[in-house]
């Protein structure tokens, strides 16, 4: 590691702290934050207070006025008691049997349920949770809720409440494959007396296709507009949800938690990953997601947009950390007339954050994988250069490791151009450091700091060096690296997939699991990151042995060991495919400069430097910006005196 790439690097980290920097919150947005969530707490128990003296109200009518039925409900085995309010036209609907209907397609299995009409459990057939002992589970009863809830008569309906009646199922097989369709609709009844009126309805009508995740999801609301107050042209539907932990390595799955959404006439955004975050939206929304590292639940609007959303996700400090990762709280305004017919259209997509499933869409659903978005470099280098080579190797069945391997061979080869003409660089300013050295004895006052920068530009410039040829690859090299960082954790291509003593490669590897917590470190050993580490420290140690000029700085050699012990504690907890990468990266760097340094030794550098001096010197604009800038400096000293 010589002087340039240090340089190189102190550059990048200086990046990184800056943007931190930026985009960390000042204390006045922390303390509004601290008050819009005391707010929302606030309102939350308002809201159920006024909920709490509803329902007494309701319950609490003239003996005249209400009728009381009992109900044997099978669910659980248990015996409800009912109460029936004769001013809510939907009391009929409240009491039932609890039906569960199933249907499984090739991606996923899925159960709705009569009460509420709503998808009660989502199953994905082809991903397993991080034990492996069982699928993964996007929807569940236990801590999701999916309803939409409206005014009739002034009793505020939820319909997670009501009995629906299933009124159609297309398909009877057992199995939906391929590019066979499938269909569900369910129906909520207002009352006709002790009968149901079947004339007037709201209904949940679910579509899907055997090989897709995105299921067509329409509410029709049929001779409802006498019935629904419309009192701001829109409904509310709400959706909670405790996301359950899927993956080992918290620190990779929590940061990557979030909910997102994209509003109609502007990019893709997402609520705070790293801590509770809150945002009302008041302009038209496409779609929210609530996604998880790995997978996502997306509710998309096909024709019209969300009119508002209510957005909030959050870490319960009393969950079972082992088993949820947050809470995530929407509340969504949809769009609403009382026509006699209206329809609200919608999907729903419920799988995996996979590049190619969510760009097919053409909805932006692709940012919710995190591949560098806010800087185009990085997401540049993932969409056209990783993700591609990705996918054509992945069609000759090779293991991801050799992928990776052939990866990192393909962007070596690409970047070794800049890397040799770096090390010649490093290699001729080697050579004219006595020179150097000479300049800076003719010139030794501080006021003639102007005049030594021309001389040794001067003399750079005849030796053919080029002072930025060494920092250039480090920054070229900086948003592959980032890239790559980006990229690894984040792609479902690695999760669960195994090479050498690595069983997963999008998270951690460990090969000796510690009694005890080491602070920055963890509990385990990672052999890929201490790898990374030995082989980065022999790098050090070899380009500190070519460039003196490295170790003479004070400091200097203190800083370049202590890099690799920095990146073994960072990454000693990250994914096994980044610190396989950059061990296998590192490693390749070495043999590059190795060959390059036999090849190229310091003879023929000395060549090179004789026969650029024995060419015409040509000024560059920033050289001659240089000397007009000595001239002028030089006339104001001789004005002073």
């Amino acid at each position: 590691m010589d002087k340039n790439t240090i340089t190189g690097l102190v550059l990048i980290f200086v990046l990184i702290g800056a943007y931190s920097w930026w985009a960390s919150p000042s204390a006045e947005e922390r303390e509004q934050m601290l008050r819009e969530q005391q707010e929302q707490r606030i309102e939350a128990a308002l809201r159920q207070d006024s909920l709490a003296r509803l329902t007494e109200n309701q319950t609490e009518t003239e003996t005249g006025e209400t009728r009381h039925a009992t109900s044997l409900q099978t669910q659980n085995d248990a015996t409800t008691l009912v109460v029936k309010d004769e001013q809510n036209l939907f009391s009929n609907s409240q009491v039932g049997e609890k039906q569960i209907t199933t249907l499984e397609t090739d991606v996923f299995t899925i159960d709705f349920s009569n009460l509420g009409g709503a998808i009660e459990n989502v199953i994905l057939n082809d991903y397993l949770v991080w034990t492996r002992d069982a699928n993964i589970t996007l929807f569940n009863q236990d801590w999701h809720n999916f309803y939409i809830s409206f005014f009739v008569n002034n009793r505020l309906i939820n319909t997670k409440d009501y009995y629906f009646e299933m009124v159609s199922q297309t398909s009877n097989s057992e199995k939906i494959t391929g590019n066979e369709t499938a269909q569900i609709a369910m129906r909520l009844y207002p009352n006709d007396d002790e009968n149901l009126d079947k004339s007037r309805y709201v209904e949940f009508v679910y579509g899907f296709k055997g090989n897709e995740y995105l299921i067509d999801f329409q509410m029709n609301f049929v001779g409802m507009n006498d019935l629904i107050a419309n009192r701001a042209n829109f409904i509310d539907l709400h959706w909670n949800a405790m996301l359950p932990r899927n993956e080992k390595a918290p620190n990779l799955e929590d940061p990557n938690t979030a909910i997102y959404f994209k509003p109609i006439n502007d990019k893709v955004d997402y609520l705070s990953e790293t801590r509770d975050s809150r945002e009302e939206i008041n302009t038209p929304v496409r779609w929210i997601a609530f996604k998880h590292q790995f997978f996502s639940s997306v509710l998309i609007m096909k024709d019209d947009a969300m009119v508002n959303a209510d957005l909030a996700n959050f870490v319960d400090p009393n969950r079972d950390k082992d088993s949820y990762v947050k809470t995530m709280n929407a509340l969504i305004g949809l769009p609403y007339q009382a026509e006699s017919n209206y329809s609200i259209n919608m999907e729903l997509y419920l799988g995996p954050n996979k590049y190619s499933i969510l760009t097919s869409y053409k909805n932006d659903l692709e940012r919710l994988i995190p591949l560098g978005w806010g800087f185009f470099l990085m997401h540049w280098v993932n969409r056209f250069a990783v993700i591609p080579v990705f996918d054509f190797l992945q069609k000759f069945n090779f293991n991801y490791g050799i992928i990776i391997l052939i990866l990192t061979v393909i962007l070596k080869i690409v970047l070794s151009p800049l890397t040799l003409k770096s090390w010649v660089s490093s290699a001729k300013m080697k050579v004219v450091k006595p020179e150097v050295d000479e300049l800076a004895k003719k010139f030794p006052k501080p006021e003639q700091a102007m005049e030594k920068q021309k001389a040794v530009m001067a003399l750079y410039k005849k030796a053919g060096i080029n002072q930025l040829s060494g920092c250039i690859p480090m920054l070229i090299q900086f948003p592959i690296l980032i890239a790559m960082f980006r990229f690894f954790p984040s792609s479902i291509e690695l999760r669960q997939e195994s090479f050498l003593w690595a069983e997963d490669l999008s998270t951690y590897d460990s090969i000796i699991n510690l009694p005890f917590n080491i602070p920055f470190y963890g509990a385990h050993i990672s052999l890929f990151a201490l790898l990374m580490a030995i082989s980065n420290v022999f790098y050090t140690r070899m380009t500190m042995s070519q460039n003196s000029s490295a170790t003479a700085m004070p400091g200097m050699k203190t800083m370049m060991m202590l890099m690799p012990i920095m990146l073994l504690f960072f990454l000693n907890s990250f994914s096994s495919a980044l610190n396989y990468y950059y061990f296998v990266s590192t490693v390749m760097t070495f043999l590059i400069t190795w060959v390059t340094s036999k090849l190229i030794n310091e003879e023929k550098v000395h060549r090179m430097v004789a026969e650029a001096r024995k060419k015409p010197v040509v000024k560059s604009k920033w050289q001659q910006r240089l000397e007009n800038m000595a001239k002028q400096q030089q006339e104001m000293q001789k004005r002073k005196k």
